[in-house]
């Protein structure tokens, strides 16, 4: 059939130690003791620091925890109602009952496993009491919420083993973005961390959860916040630049005192394994002039197995790390004279232009239009939009014959000068505009990583102005979209309604039209959804979508948020059915990849450098079979091309079983079967129709 020449397609393919009071207190035992000792060389530590700081917060907090509680105690216990999510309402006591008063009432389970509560739709700590009548939601390890609080107070006990160990101070230590884990980031002075100390702060960590350390909760002012945390710069600064207003917490478990806005698990002992993954280093405010700290990155879990089956799913990912599989691919590299801004390859380019051709065909049947917007405007603009004043930092300024310009972090301002530009009426609406434009964020040196925290990057990116009455079918028409693309692309995703946050601009009756709006889409569209109480933007409420890839980590790539402040700010407005009428849009921001070199990324590691054909660089090879049937093999090749796809011709002298993965025979052929010389599967019918490619 192919007159010696053998085709064939294919994926592509990747190829010290503290001796007295501390160190007693923290080692679980001598044994672990004198392991850790052996583990790493002794080093300087400030003991001063340690023996006066330490003893000093304990007795500061234990002072204002003495007072707070006996002002508590001097309040009127009144009865009060509390509603759990079935409608059951139990019977309480004002400033008596606690979340885990409750836990106990429904069952000593949930007691043994609810880690943090809900409260009228904010988060908090299951020991603390509560001070009137509400609804009580209850989370466990298994909930997002639980795992985070989970982690966090995780990171807590890191950083009682990092401060005993190291005498460091102590900057943030936060769960993770990503969902998985935490870190702590601290001044050491010029200890530099690796992975030989972590055996050591892992006692420390061990000892600290054994002890069963009760997470304890304060207010405090901003004095005693300033001389509670006086021996630490990065605390003061911290604390010196809150809001004059914003309630300052204080969180203890142990010996460890951190200003903290919580909330936390109850104690230290819901920590059944932790391990230390790695440390790098930082800078304090991620600012590369500011001072060096260094970040431990940690895990744990209620259980080893949990811990171990991570580590293993961990050590899987590491194989497949986008950075080191997109240099063995050819797709792309960085450059240090360009930090945070990609090059792509040639083959890196052809997945980069199909994921747009993707989403560009999507475009044509779901009623978008595609615009181009400038890439620099004058700061005029982002004034206009608020950004200068909560952005600017994050974006790149230059000044242009003495004004001051600004390459576009985001395309949403010049969508609405888009809109504003004539005369709208009713009848133009939806409208939608897509835009591809190259952003510009300018992210701290040490924050970059990889494809997926980038400085320039394209997004596919679009605003939907509406009337309000098109606000469910438009969301609607966005869910239908993400869904159909992460099916495509092999994700399962979560569906989360961020609803109105404290702070919120607009009136009441618009963001609760809103989120009914929201609330019925998703309804309609038949996927679990939960509500995330509270955390919308200010300017409106939105939908997170969040997808799990192939090694179960989660992502947060899709977008879709209601924006009342926009429009208002640009005054952007339509004429209504009755002409007389002037009514303003709603504006829907909306992406389904989110940044392109993100989801680049995700989906290199995702398919573990197995692309799949459609997004395949190298789609099918033609390999002859001896050098008299290169001529045709060249043919065979150009017609592949002319069809539409990557093809390339393997004319080199080698082996034909080292060029070919599958053998098509005659037969072969007739009876759609394949001769599979490796592991690698493939889809017969495209083998089938490919020789059919050859042959016409």
């Amino acid at each position: 059939m192919l007159k010696g020449s053998l085709l064939f397609a294919r994926r592509h393919t990747p190829l010290i130690l503290a001796k007295p009071y501390f160190l007693r207190r923290h080692l679980a035992s001598a044994a672990d003791a004198a392991e850790a000792t052996t583990m790493v060389a002794s080093h300087h530590k400030d003991e001063a620091y340690l023996n006066a700081v330490i003893p000093k917060r304990i007795k500061l907090f234990e002072s204002i925890q003495s007072q707070q509680l006996a002002n508590r105690h001097s309040l009127p216990h009144d009865p009060i109602k509390i509603t759990l999510p079935d409608g059951t309402v139990k019977e309480g006591k004002k400033w008596m009952t606690s979340p885990m008063d409750i836990a106990k009432e429904i069952s000593k389970s949930l007691a043994a496993n609810a880690l943090i509560a809900e409260v009228n739709g904010s988060s908090w700590d299951m020991n603390r009491p509560l001070e009137e009548d509400c609804n009580v939601k209850l989370f466990t390890f298994e909930s997002d919420l639980g795992r985070d609080t989970y982690w966090h107070s995780s990171a807590h006990i890191l950083g009682q083993s990092l401060e005993i160990e190291y005498g460091c101070k102590l900057c943030i230590g936060p769960c993770t973005t990503r969902g998985e884990g935490f870190y702590y980031d601290a001044f050491y002075g010029e200890l530099g961390l690796n992975d030989d100390h972590f055996k050591q702060i892992e006692v420390g960590a061990k000892k600290a959860a054994g002890e069963k350390q009760p997470f304890e909760r304060i207010e405090v002012t901003r004095e005693q916040a300033l001389e509670m945390f006086s021996d630490n710069n990065f605390k003061v600064e911290i604390i010196s630049a809150l809001e004059e207003d914003k309630t300052i917490t204080v969180y203890r478990c142990g010996p460890l005192v951190d200003l903290c806005r919580g909330p936390h698990i109850p104690n230290t002992s819901f920590v059944k394994a932790l391990k230390c993954l790695k440390a790098s280093s930082a800078y304090w405010r991620g600012n590369k002039d500011r001072e060096s700290l260094q970040r431990v990155y940690g895990i744990s879990f209620p259980d080893q197995k949990r811990l171990q089956e991570y580590i293993t799913q961990l050590e899987e990912a590491k194989k497949y790390d986008h950075r080191l599989l997109g240099v063995k691919q050819e797709l792309f590299f960085c450059h240090e004279l360009s930090p945070g801004s990609w090059f792509f390859l040639p083959h890196g380019t052809r997945i980069y232009n199909k994921l747009m051709e993707f989403i560009r065909t999507q475009y044509r049947e779901r009623g978008y239009e595609e615009v181009k917007s400038p890439n620099m405007y004058n700061m005029k603009l982002w004034d206009k939009s608020g950004h200068a004043a909560n952005y600017k930092e994050n974006m790149f300024v230059l000044e242009i014959e003495k004004q001051e310009f600004g390459l576009k972090p985001m395309n949403c301002p010049g969508h609405c000068l888009m809109f504003q530009h004539r005369v709208r009426s009713y009848r133009e609406l939806p409208l939608r505009l897509a835009d591809f434009g190259v952003l510009h964020r300018n992210e701290a040196s040490g924050a970059l990583t990889g494809l997926t925290r980038v400085r320039r990057f394209q997004q596919d990116d679009a605003h939907i102005f509406c009337r309000e009455s098109q606000v469910k079918d438009e969301v609607r028409g966005v869910l239908d979209f993400i869904d159909y693309t992460y099916k495509i692309f092999g994700f399962t995703y979560d569906l989360k309604l961020s609803t109105r946050p404290e702070k919120y601009l607009g009136d009441l009756a618009t963001w609760n039209k809103a989120e009914d709006a929201l609330k019925e889409a998703l309804n309609e569209f038949g996927k679990p959804w939960q509500i995330n109480e509270g955390d919308g933007a200010f300017y409106g409420p939105k939908i997170d979508i969040s997808v799990s890839d192939a090694l179960k980590r989660k992502f947060q790539c899709a977008t879709l948020q209601l924006d009342f402040q926009l429009p208002a700010r640009f005054e952007l407005d339509y004429s209504a059915e009755d002409e007389a009428k002037i009514e303003r849009p709603v504006m829907l921001h909306r992406a389904i990849l989110g940044s392109v070199e993100r989801m680049f990324a995700i989906l290199l590691e995702h398919y573990k450098g197995k692309w799949p054909l459609w997004l395949s660089p190298r789609q099918a090879i033609v390999c002859p079979v001896s050098e008299k049937s290169q001529p045709y093999a060249l043919q065979v090749r150009d017609r592949i091309h002319k069809a539409g796809y990557y093809v390339d011709a393997d004319t080199t002298d080698r082996k034909i079983q080292k060029k070919v993965p599958f053998i098509i025979s005659d037969i072969d052929f007739l009876q759609t079967a394949v001769c599979v010389l490796n592991h690698y599967c493939f889809l017969v019918s495209y083998m089938k129709w490919l020789c059919i490619i050859v042959t016409h």
